[in-house]
């Protein structure tokens, strides 16, 4: 979905959109949520995406990923950047419910793979997470490892945006944040590829908002910038992993183009991945055989990932409706904001 047109916004893109504007115009990807609500004080929940539909365990993605500002929990980064590869789902989630969505997706793999742990080694489970504190109990703990199950089970090419899943309770650049998503195609040696990004977003100082170069005061509180933003980028492209770690550290200009600064207390990590190159958990052969694009030819892969990732994040805020949560802390969505304000 991203931006539908009648919201007025100009990023200035370069590239067009996919035929969803979401992340699972690359084929394979899919994502799902689940919202975990009760009372005003519980907004909460996960998102569960899969960066293939075959056995990630036994056919990995490559894979890369950057830490622009450290202040974070996420599992998993290590070995990404360690081996290259992706092998599970990505689970999105709240700071303090990581370790729940870790337990969680680790039973998941290990009913999906009777090898792990016996005559395998064990499974690299990726969780990612942002504190969602401003608008939900997170000492409450409220997600359950059935609601990551429900997530993974739920998972399509078709999802929403806005406060769903994991970004249920975020807040983002003063207004209400959560999950975006947006894509874009580009046409490398006479072929079309895809490039989507999906983000979930709780960064930013409020009055800091910049949506195509026009700054928006949304001052209605003295939010610092802190928080985090997870944001995943998927592309059919074949790159190897030192390229995809490039591709992810482009994430940081979608950042400052929409208003952060990466402060001192924001969490902002990036994992990108292609499907196009897959590694083998029990490879026939030693030698494999990678494909990579030559990096003098690698600037509009850079352009069309900053982009996806740009609406992704202003996708987030427009989809998010206004919420009122614990300690009667509310945040606008950006729509209602807009009405509001502008």
């Amino acid at each position: 979905m991203g931006l539908p047109k009648e919201a007025g916004f100009d990023l200035h893109s370069k590239f067009k959109a996919g035929e969803k504007n979401l992340i699972s115009d690359v084929e394979g990807v899919s994502v799902g949520h689940k919202n975990v609500r009760g009372s005003q004080d519980i907004h909460t929940g996960v998102t569960a995406l899969f960066p293939a539909q075959d056995n990630l365990f036994k056919n990995k993605v490559m894979a890369a990923s950057s830490v622009i500002n450290g202040f974070g929990k996420s599992i998993g980064l290590l070995q990404i950047d360690e081996l290259g590869t992706i092998e599970t789902p990505i689970l999105l989630t709240n700071t303090l419910s990581i370790g729940t969505a870790f337990t969680a997706l680790t039973k998941y793999m290990l009913e999906q793979n009777d090898d792990i742990g016996v005559k395998t080694g064990t499974v690299n489970c990726v969780v990612t997470e942002c504190n969602d504190g401003t608008l939900n109990d997170i000492r409450g703990l409220h997600v359950t490892e059935r609601d990551c199950f429900d997530a993974l089970n739920s998972a399509s090419v078709d999802f929403k945006e806005g406060a769903v899943g994991g970004g249920s309770g975020m807040a983002c650049l003063g207004l209400k944040g959560g999950i975006g998503s947006a894509s874009r195609v580009l046409n490398i040696d006479d072929k079309e590829y895809t490039i989507g990004a999906l983000v979930m977003s709780n960064f930013g100082e409020a009055g800091n908002l910049v949506i195509g170069g026009k700054h928006y005061d949304t001052k209605l509180c003295n939010d610092k910038d802190k928080g985090s933003i997870i944001m995943i980028i998927a592309t059919d492209i074949p790159l190897s992993e030192r390229q995809l770690k490039r591709v992810s550290k482009r994430a940081l200009v979608a950042l400052a183009r929409t208003g952060s600064f990466s402060g001192n207390g924001s969490g902002d990590i990036a994992i990108a991945f292609t499907t196009a190159n897959r590694v083998a958990h029990y490879p026939e052969k030693a030698i494999m055989d990678l494909k990579m694009i030559n990096d003098d030819k690698i600037d509009p892969v850079f352009q069309a990932s900053v982009e996806a990732v740009e609406e992704a994040i202003v996708s987030s805020l427009y989809h998010a409706e206004t919420t009122l949560g614990i300690r009667d802390n509310k945040k606008w969505g950006l729509q209602d904001f807009l009405k509001e304000f502008y």
